[in-house]
């Protein structure tokens, strides 16, 4: 279900990717509509399931996860029960920062922060090897990130 967007409510919403904590006093500033009807409108796309939360975006680098790896995995057993086994064990490992179902010539794509190569490594050897109905895998490291976003187009 898709929630019916008009100006006002895509100039809410971007100003909140912004900063989501700013006051509704400057957020209804901002996007030219009083308190009340602001606070209705953020109020009903969190109901509505569109605004899902709110947090802190911290910085990988000042956190010293300067290694970011690409793993393509190809299950052994892509059935619906191992599917749901390997989901559960990858949303189980932190290091995982992203993992995509993929359709295509392997089964998954997960995005892999680490300090160095040798805990990438580590990462590897201890906790991606041991995911459920894991046949094989090919690491790709970046070199450099180009473009990373957190926020979407509306």
């Amino acid at each position: 279900m898709t929630f019916e967007l008009d100006a006002a409510d895509r100039r809410i919403l971007l100003e909140l990717q912004r900063n989501a904590r700013i006051p509704v006093s400057e957020l209804a500033r901002r996007v030219g509509l009083t308190k009340t009807p602001v606070a209705l409108r953020v109020k009903q796309m969190e109901e509505a399931g569109l605004i899902t939360g709110y947090r802190a975006i911290l910085s990988p680098i000042r956190l010293g996860l300067t290694h970011v790896v690409y793993v393509e995995a190809r299950l052994s057993d892509t059935r619906e029960t191992a599917l749901k086994q390997f989901n559960a064990a990858a949303r189980a490992i932190p290091e995982v920062e992203e993992c995509h179902m993929i359709a295509g010539g392997f089964d998954y794509l997960l995005k892999i922060r680490a300090r160095d190569m040798a805990d990438y490594r580590r990462i590897m050897g201890e906790k991606l090897s041991a995911l459920p109905h894991l046949h094989a895998t090919s690491s790709y490291v970046a070199m450099e990130t180009i473009v990373e976003q957190s926020a979407f187009t509306l």
